[in-house]
């Protein structure tokens, strides 16, 4: 047995080889590892869903707000505090550098949806201190977003800065608009986009670091490598009408969408 499933199993009769461990000795040692253990006792309950085996159980479960607050100190006053009915300077400023932002919808009977938006810095125009416009780039035309503020105008946006850990955040009420006038304001490539989305701004406040440190999302020695899943055709193909068995099939598909979007983007 390796000296590393030996030192594992000293640690008793609960001590365990995960796929954590082969992982590691694998990407260390090489593949000539597993000549040593092909029939060593592996717990894969890291593979999949660790939470698969538990249930929810109703006496646990949350029914109103009264018994979550009952579950946490006081809010803090500067949270409360924080949040403006306006885009005030340091709003604007961080607005102004996002190239990235998240907007969540809900249709009128109570369906949420969230949308990512995506541009050069500064694509969400502010139009006052009140008002923010965000073009409507072109899509799937599934048109989830749009449809849910005809039929329930609530909106919350969320926008991010590349390097930024605080994020800020806008809730408020939005109108779709086809106003020219409006509409050229967002132009990219010399191409205007069909609608823009008007929000008008309720709150309006920055959200601390602590989800961005925990994920560690910005930091390159945390990124993945997007290889190791199925391209987006593969995985659209294998969730509808299958996806091709010949992975030179595979890679047209992929270099036919990596075309597309290099032709409509805008």
């Amino acid at each position: 047995m390796p000296p590393f499933v030996t030192a594992a199993a000293r640690g008793g009769s609960e001590a365990k080889l995960t796929l954590s461990t082969v992982r590691k000795k694998v990407r260390d040692d090489g593949f000539e590892i597993l000549k040593d253990w092909l029939m060593t006792d592996i717990d894969d309950s890291e593979a999949g869903n660790a939470a698969a085996g538990a249930k929810l159980k109703s006496e646990f479960l949350i029914s109103d707000e009264e018994d979550l607050r009952r579950l946490f100190p006081a809010t803090n006053e500067i949270a409360v505090r924080k949040c403006l009915n306006y885009v005030d300077k340091h709003a604007r400023s961080f607005i102004e550098r996002s190239p990235f932002m998240c907007i969540g919808t809900q249709s009128g009977n109570g369906r949420a949806d969230v949308s990512p938006r995506g541009d050069p810095c500064g694509f969400v125009k502010i139009l006052d201190d009140r008002t923010l416009l965000i073009p409507d780039r072109p899509g799937n035309n599934r048109l989830d977003t749009l449809s849910n503020i005809t039929t329930n105008p609530n909106v919350g946006l969320l926008f991010m800065v590349p390097g930024f850990d605080d994020t800020m955040r806008v809730n408020g009420h939005a109108q779709l608009t086809r106003d020219p006038d409006i509409l050229s304001l967002m132009a990219v490539n010399d191409r205007i986009p069909t609608i823009a989305i008007a929000v008008h701004v309720e709150e309006v406040f920055i959200h601390c670091a602590k989800a961005f440190r925990r994920s560690k999302l910005w930091q390159q020695d945390h990124h993945q490598d997007r290889k190791d899943v199925p391209s987006l055709m593969n995985i659209i193909l294998d969730q509808t009408t299958g996806a091709p068995a010949d992975p030179e099939e595979v890679e047209k598909l992929d270099a036919g969408l990596e075309e597309k979007y290099r032709k409509s983007m805008y």
